[in-house]
């Protein structure tokens, strides 16, 4: 389903704003709404569609050859996923999956018209490829947290940005914490179950809520 150009997009993305009418025309736009935890962007969709993140938060998984999901980056409001763009660029599939991590909305438009603005509109190719390097520099922190990072250091640091004060309830399970952070459902369990003895946090069936952030945040240097 097509419709009319929304310009509170441009609030978001402000290169959009250089789009002529026509090529809005050519591209089909559409936004979905997709809740928490459902699958927002797969391998097959990448042939069809380019994609901007008007609101939320997703994170990008890939899955590696004995069956086993890792995330490799994270997602925010107004930016690009970058491995979409490079699989364009190259020809190469795309390798991943968006998983939506909050509540999201996606702008969509056809893959021709994604790829064409990427190499005509000044303003698209600069605002992509500067979040292609930082999306390319968190990927390099994610990697070396794993590395190096305590365990539970990066645990907590999950819990910490997936909440905020007023917002201290993060609807996630174990294994998708320990796909985020890099570690086993086992290892994680058991680490969430120590800051329950600190009295840190309270869980249940799919959730984990913050009960005293600043003893985290102290604790772990957030």
């Amino acid at each position: 389903m097509t419709m009319d150009v929304d310009k509170q997009w441009f609030d978001v993305f402000p290169c959009l704003s250089a789009v002529k009418p026509a090529d809005w025309a050519e591209a089909h736009p559409y936004v979905q709404h997709f809740p928490a935890k459902s699958s927002i962007f797969r391998p097959e969709d990448a042939s069809a569609y380019g994609m901007f993140l008007l609101s939320g938060t997703a994170r990008i998984t890939v899955i590696n050859e004995q069956g086993n999901e890792s995330v490799l980056n994270m997602l925010t409001a107004g930016e690009v996923c970058s491995l979409m763009v490079l699989s364009g660029l190259s020809g190469r599939d795309y390798p991943g999956s968006l998983i939506a991590e909050t509540d999201v909305d996606v702008l969509f438009v056809l893959k021709g018209s994604f790829m064409r603005w990427v190499q005509e509109y000044e303003p698209i190719r600069t605002a992509i490829f500067g979040g292609l390097m930082e999306g390319m520099l968190r990927m390099v922190d994610l990697l070396q947290q794993k590395q190096y990072v305590p365990l539970e250091q990066r645990l907590a640091k999950a819990l910490l940005h997936g909440t905020a004060e007023g917002r201290p309830l993060l609807h996630t399970t174990h294994q998708e914490l320990a796909e985020q952070i890099g570690s086993a459902r086992e290892v994680v369990s058991r680490s969430l179950q120590r800051f329950k003895q600190q009295g840190w946090i309270e869980t249940g069936r799919g959730w984990v809520r913050i009960e005293r952030r600043g003893s985290m945040e102290a604790a772990f240097g957030d």
